[in-house]
C-alpha cells in the first residue's frame, strides 16, 4: 500500500506546483492584459459604438445603424482620402524597404566610419514632424526653395511640389522616406548580422558570386525580417496625418488628404463624431485586411521556398 500512497502524494504536489505555475505566469501577464483591454479592446468597442450612433460633444446620441457607413461610401471627399491613402502607401513602404535594406546591406560591417553613417541615417528618425515638415517645406517651396532653386541653375522649369496635385502626395512620400527609413535600416542590420559568416566562406569557396550569396544566403535568412518590417511600415504609413497637414495642409483640391486627415476634420472641426469613428474602424479595417494579406502572402511564399 506504500507505493500507491507514494504516486497519489507525487501527483497531488505536481498538480499543486503546476497551478502555482500557471497563476504565477498569469500575474506576469496580467498588467499586459489590463493595459490591452484599456487601451486597444475597449476604444474599439467604444469606436464601434460611437459608429452606429448620431453623436456630437452636446447630446447623448441617437442609434442610426449603419447610415454613418453609408454616408462615408457616398462621399467624394473620403474616398478620395482612402485612394490617396493606398497610394503615399504604395509610395512609402516599398521605398522603405528596399532603401532600408540597401542602406543595411552598405553598411552591415563594424567601423567606426560605418557605425557614424548608421548613426547619421537613423537621426532623422528621432526628429518631430514639425521638424522634418520644416526642413522639407524650406526644400520644396516654390520660387525659394532648394528644389527650385536648383533647377532654376540647371535651366529647367521649377516643379510646384507642393501646390501641383500631381506632386503634392509624392512630395509628402519623399519627407516620410526621409524620416522613417532609420527604423528599417537598423531591422535589417540587426538581421544581417545574425547570419554565420561560415555559410557566406563556405559559398565564397564553392565559388559563389556576390548576387548569388545574396539571393540563396541573405535573402532567404532576413525573410522574417523582410516581413515584419512591411507591416509595420503598413500600420504607419497608413496614419498618414502630420506631414500632409504641414506640408500642404490636405490640398491642393484634396490631392493629399488622408483618412486620419478626414477623421480629424470630422472629429474635431465639424463635430460629427459618429462619422469620424465609423472612418476610424474602416481605417482599422484597411490596416487590418493590408497587414493580414501581406503577411499570409509572405508566408506562403517562405514556405514553399
Amino acid at each position: 500500500m506504500e507505493a500507491p500512497l507514494s504516486t497519489f502524494g507525487e501527483i497531488t504536489v505536481t498538480i499543486v506546483k503546476s497551478s502555482r505555475t500557471s497563476w504565477t505566469g498569469l500575474l506576469f501577464v496580467l498588467p499586459f492584459l489590463i493595459v490591452f483591454i484599456a487601451m486597444i479592446v475597449i476604444p474599439l468597442i467604444w469606436g464601434i459604438y460611437l459608429s452606429l450612433h448620431k453623436v456630437d460633444l452636446f447630446g447623448p446620441g441617437r442609434f442610426i445603424g449603419l447610415e454613418n457607413y453609408v454616408r462615408l461610401f457616398s462621399n467624394k471627399i473620403f474616398l478620395q482620402t482612402v485612394i490617396n491613402t493606398f497610394y503615399f502607401v504604395l509610395l512609402t513602404v516599398p521605398a522603405l524597404t528596399l532603401i532600408g535594406m540597401g542602406l543595411a546591406l552598405a553598411l552591415n560591417k563594424e567601423s567606426p566610419v560605418q557605425n557614424i553613417v548608421r548613426g547619421i541615417f537613423f537621426s532623422s528618425t528621432v526628429l518631430s514632424v514639425t521638424v522634418v515638415t520644416l526642413i522639407w517645406r524650406i526644400i520644396f517651396i516654390p520660387n525659394d526653395g532648394l528644389m527650385s532653386n536648383i533647377f532654376t541653375a540647371m535651366d529647367w522649369q521649377p516643379i510646384a511640389f507642393l501646390s501641383d496635385p500631381n506632386w503634392s502626395l509624392i512630395s509628402v512620400a519623399i519627407a516620410t522616406i526621409w524620416w522613417c527609413i532609420g527604423l528599417p535600416m537598423m531591422l535589417f542590420v540587426a538581421a544581417l548580422q545574425q547570419i554565420p559568416s561560415d555559410l557566406y566562406e563556405a559559398a565564397a569557396i564553392d565559388g559563389a558570386r556576390k548576387w548569388q550569396r545574396f539571393y540563396y544566403i541573405t535573402l532567404p535568412s532576413i525573410t522574417r525580417t523582410i516581413i515584419l518590417v512591411i507591416i509595420i511600415e503598413i500600420v504607419m504609413q497608413f496614419q498618414l496625418f502630420g506631414q500632409a497637414l504641414l506640408m500642404t495642409q490636405g490640398g491642393p483640391n484634396n490631392s493629399s488628404r488622408s483618412i486620419v486627415m478626414f477623421i480629424y476634420d470630422a472629429g474635431f472641426r465639424r463635430w460629427d463624431v459618429g462619422t469620424a469613428a465609423a472612418a476610424s474602424q474602416i481605417l482599422f479595417l484597411l490596416i487590418l485586411v493590408a497587414a493580414m494579406a501581406q503577411f499570409f502572402v509572405s508566408r506562403k511564399k517562405g514556405a514553399s521556398q
